[in-house]
């Protein structure tokens, strides 16, 4: 983490939440919510008690926001956010990356089955549509081809 006030000239010369919210696009709250999380530093605030940002806390929520588009979570982020500045960063960097690379191939993986699944039973209510003379009587084999159980009162399960 880096130092509070760091990047301020002076006090009077920070950016005040809603300045920050809009260059940022991030809501207030959400700025209030990466502080408390410690994603940033505790901001200089005004005798008001407004908070005061710095172009460097923009450039670091715009960060944030990168990594997590990128699908790291927030303890991840914080991590790459600790590793700022350190002289053998990039190589604990690139280890994160591979990692989240694993993650992102192996969801790609799992979503790849689940379209193949949800193509075949697209497939199979086309044929029975297309074939059917009576489209509307026709049973979906979808349904039919994992067949649901229905619980009696005493909780037991019984084929329909």
């Amino acid at each position: 983490m880096y130092s509070a006030g760091e990047g301020y000239n002076r006090v009077t010369r920070g950016l005040r939440i809603g300045q920050v919210a809009k260059a940022t696009g991030l809501s207030p709250d959400a700025i209030r919510f990466y502080e408390k999380q410690m994603l940033l530093h505790r901001t200089i605030r005004t005798d008001g008690g407004f908070r005061l940002f710095s172009e460097h806390d923009i450039e670091h929520l715009k960060f944030i926001q990168q990594a997590q588009a990128l699908g790291f979570s927030l303890a991840e982020i914080r991590e790459l956010l600790d590793l700022q500045g350190e002289v053998k960063a990039c190589a604990q960097v690139r280890e994160q990356l591979r990692g989240k690379i694993s993650q992102v191939r192996s969801k790609i993986r799992h979503l790849e089955e689940i379209e193949k699944r949800l193509v075949a039973g697209l497939r199979k209510c086309s044929r029975t549509l297309a074939s059917a003379v009576e489209p509307e009587t026709e049973p979906c084999p979808v349904f039919s081809e994992h067949k649901p159980r229905r619980r009696t009162r005493g909780g037991e399960n019984h084929e329909n």
